[in-house]
């Protein structure tokens, strides 16, 4: 594919900083609003703040790691970007949709594209009813917390607290605790993409919960719904061979 206008983003660090600006000074740059293709400098948050920053107008994003991790990123390199941009592949994400509602009834709605998870806020575990498809799976879950994840964050929190990383075109979300109490030996549940969840916060008010998509946390929830907006596709673009599909698979054989 070829991208006639090209933007340079970068994180607040040094690092991407300094690229950026020798990047627009060798190319032909225009902003952000203008692109047909956004070239983030920074790690995986950074580039996630820029799916999100798009998601109204999508337009596709090439990540250069300037960052740390750098997952969701390619390498760095200031020579070929063009030629680069031309060969790249597009993987196309699907956030997930949250509604929730408050202790004092208010509804709260965002947008994941790794996960939404809800979390205690106290010293009191969290006790959590699970219903999916309107079927109630599990009436009591005693926890610190629990998350629904998507392929593209499965490798983030989702795998560190021992969830399951799941390829892109699997088809499937997953749905992992996090540090599990009752029942002990449950290890979460792998779902269908277009499953709907239900989460149920019992004695909420003594029990406070919160809840989080991606960068967007609500504070003191009841109740809480997640699935997958498939109405809104996020082109994320990598190098051939880098691809998003490649970099899950091989991270499942990593020692």
């Amino acid at each position: 594919m070829k991208f006639a206008k090209i933007a340079i983003a970068a994180a607040d660090m040094p690092e991407a900083e300094e690229a950026g600006a020798r990047l627009r000074a060798r190319y032909n740059c225009v902003s952000a609003d203008e692109a047909d293709v956004i070239v983030a400098l920074g790690g995986d948050g950074f580039v996630l703040h820029m799916l999100h920053s798009v998601m109204k107008n999508p337009v596709p994003i090439y990540g250069m790691n300037r960052g740390s991790v750098g997952f969701l990123m390619n390498a760095y390199e200031e020579d070929g970007l063009l030629e680069r941009l031309a060969a790249a592949t597009a993987a196309e994400l699907h956030p997930l949709r949250m509604q929730s509602w408050d202790t004092n009834g208010q509804k709260h709605e965002a947008l994941a594209i790794n996960e939404v998870s809800l979390i205690r806020q106290s010293r009191q575990a969290a006790k959590i009813a699970i219903t999916v498809d309107g079927v109630e799976r599990l009436h009591e879950l005693i926890c610190d917390g629990i998350m629904v994840s998507t392929p593209a964050g499965s490798t983030a929190y989702n795998l560190s607290a021992a969830g399951p990383i799941i390829p892109m075109g699997a088809g499937v979300l997953a749905l992992t605790p996090i540090s599990a109490f009752r029942p002990r030996r449950w290890r979460g549940a792998l779902l269908p993409q277009r499953a709907a969840v239900e989460f149920h916060v019992k004695n909420a008010d003594f029990r406070t919960v919160s809840a989080s998509a991606d960068f967007h946390e609500v504070r003191n929830i009841t109740h809480v719904t997640v699935s997958e907006s498939r109405d809104i596709a996020l082109p994320l673009l990598f190098d051939p061979e880098h691809n998003l599909e490649e970099r899950i698979l091989k991270e499942q054989f990593q020692p």
